[in-house]
């Protein structure tokens, strides 16, 4: 397998209403298979899920916390607005989304945006791959695997990696359960975060500060089987249990 990595330049900046799939169309050719990484800012960015923070009024948890961690209360009360359950306040905020994702902030952006606005994550980041999916299908007639990808911390490790948050056209993770390796042995608990490797690459790809380049094609993956269970139940993830337990 030889994979051929393909950025996608000269994406104009993304202002509300623009139509991401056809400026993406217009700028890469696209070939049955390829996998389509796109940065959640940019499609945030399309479909309008920014907030100026002129618009965001602190509550008095939001001032708390603001005081705390020395950040904007505004900006503080649009994470908690975007959040489902705080796991921690402090040194950061640690949110879980209504999508299942974990990230610091609840990924509230305030960079590569105009003004004094955040970026808000997709509300349905899997709608929105399938959103991609289907109008990237309509305007060139191929079937492309879609990634929404965000930047996030790993724990236990510094720096920031990319990371899907939605995805359409593969299953999330490969499952070598049941398969042997090379020496015989039946594998037990092997299962691959396929589609979290690509985003980490393709984030590497776009770079983090000014790079222009939200958008990222993937061109001869081949194809794995296993299933879309990406994020742990609440049972299983021992390091929120952890979290939860020093917090309290």
């Amino acid at each position: 397998m030889s994979i051929t990595i393909i950025p996608v330049r000269g994406l104009p900046i993304i202002h509300p209403g623009d139509d991401l799939a056809a400026l993406i169309a217009k700028a890469a050719a696209f070939e049955d298979r390829d996998v389509l990484c796109v940065a959640s800012t940019v499609y945030s960015k399309a479909k309008g899920y920014i907030r100026p923070l002129a618009e965001v009024k602190p509550g008095d948890r939001a001032r708390r916390i603001a005081l705390r961690d020395r950040e904007d209360p505004r900006f503080v009360q649009a994470v908690l607005d975007e959040t489902k359950e705080v796991i921690l306040e402090h040194p950061f905020i640690l949110s879980v989304m209504e999508s299942g994702h974990i990230g610091v902030r609840a990924g509230v952006d305030r960079s590569n945006i105009e003004g004094d606005q955040v970026i808000l994550l997709p509300p349905d980041p899997m709608a929105a791959a399938k959103d991609l999916h289907d109008a990237i299908m309509n305007r060139t007639g191929k079937k492309v695997g879609i990634i929404i990808t965000d930047t996030c911390g790993l724990s236990f490790r510094r720096g920031q990696t990319g990371v899907a948050i939605g995805w359409y056209g593969m299953p999330a993770i490969r499952d070598y359960r049941g398969d042997k390796d090379l020496f015989g042995h039946v594998l037990l608990i092997t299962e691959e975060a396929v589609v979290d490797e690509i985003a980490g690459f393709s984030n590497y790809v776009m770079g983090e500060s000014n790079k222009g380049v939200p958008a990222v094609i993937f061109r001869n993956m081949d194809c794995w089987s296993g299933h879309d269970n990406l994020f742990f139940r609440p049972e299983e993830d021992v390091i929120v249990a952890a979290l939860k337990k020093c917090r309290d």
